[in-house]
């Protein structure tokens, strides 16, 4: 255990493990028969657009949507069963923030702390950590209700900790959020993976996966298409570099023929025309050769987006 009451060390046995998981909504197949396994230390992420079915996983793994079909186990126990068990070594961050706006930052938490029944000294002594955790001691007194809405996903972490949970889930904690406040919110959850606290996260940004994923799925239709670490999923799925081409609007740009031999991969987007390859800028000269002049030309390297394209046919964010 560490200074925070934590784990240290990466365990063997899986915190969740699933196996055939599907849920269903009447004739909605949400969930369709995944398979995955989140080990203890470690951050893992629910990659996918909005209807994915990663919410409803979350919500599974939580133990306040009841499984359909297949195996669910959280801590080696089942959610059908085990429920209460299972929520009080959970931590939740909900997609909404779900604050009481009328009362001060201070006893959102002492509040949240009374429904896991723990003793006064022991919350108290546990705001003060999350206060300066979060960064929000100086707020400590302040209603919720005028605080950014950085600082109320900041807030909702800190109360999502107040019981030192095995576990924390985070359904898309930074959606709405303008970039800095999102980088603010990455340190933090880089600090609790140090602390030894587990995360598993969903989201549809593909540069919050992976800056903060160890593992991950991306998710369609409620299925899983790929697993790996960020760096396994592009090395398997795309090439090291993208040239990104812009044509003026109102101008056809070339078909994908034009582009033969050029590139390992084309996607022919409504905005933008994609060539994937290992060397971007001998592309970008190639192009010019061929008399290809698109108004504007991007060489980047390839990303969990390109992946997620490649798989499913569309982008990330739909």
């Amino acid at each position: 255990m560490n200074a925070y009451g934590y784990p240290g060390s990466v365990m063997s046995d899986p915190l969740v493990e699933a196996r055939g998981l599907v849920k269903r909504f009447g004739d909605i197949v949400a969930v369709d028969g995944i398979d995955f396994e989140v080990r203890a230390g470690e951050v893992f992420g629910f990659l996918g657009p909005n209807g994915a079915g990663k919410s409803s996983t979350m919500r599974m793994i939580g133990a306040v949507s009841p499984v359909s079909a297949g195996h669910l186990r959280v801590f080696g126990l089942d959610p059908a069963t085990d429920a209460p068990r299972i929520k009080a070594q959970l931590g939740v961050v909900p997609q909404e923030d779900n604050l009481d706006t009328e009362l001060t930052v201070e006893e959102n938490l002492y509040i949240y702390g009374r429904y896991f029944d723990l003793p006064r000294e022991v919350i108290r002594r546990r705001i003060d950590e999350l206060l300066e955790f979060a960064q929000l001691t100086e707020r400590r007194d302040s209603r919720v209700e005028p605080l950014s809405g950085g600082m109320k996903r900041r807030l909702t972490i800190a109360r999502g900790l107040i019981n030192q949970p095995r576990l924390m889930i985070l359904d898309e904690p930074t959606t709405g959020l303008d970039p800095q406040a999102r980088h603010v919110l990455w340190d933090r959850l880089w600090r609790l993976k140090q602390q030894g606290v587990t995360l598993i996260v969903t989201t549809h940004y593909m540069d919050e996966a992976e800056q903060l994923c160890d593992r991950l799925v991306i998710m369609d239709h409620g299925k899983i298409v790929a697993e790996g670490s960020p760096r396994e999923l592009i090395e398997r799925h795309s090439t090291r570099e993208v040239l990104e081409l812009r044509f003026p609007v109102g101008v056809e740009p070339p078909p994908e023929s034009a582009y033969n031999g050029m590139a390992k991969r084309i996607e022919i987007l409504a905005d933008r025309t994609l060539l994937y390859s290992d060397d971007a800028e001998r592309t970008l000269a190639e192009l010019s050769e061929r008399g290809i002049h698109p108004e504007q030309t991007l060489v980047r390297r390839s990303t969990l987006e390109d992946v997620f394209l490649k798989l499913t046919g569309r982008t990330l964010v739909d």
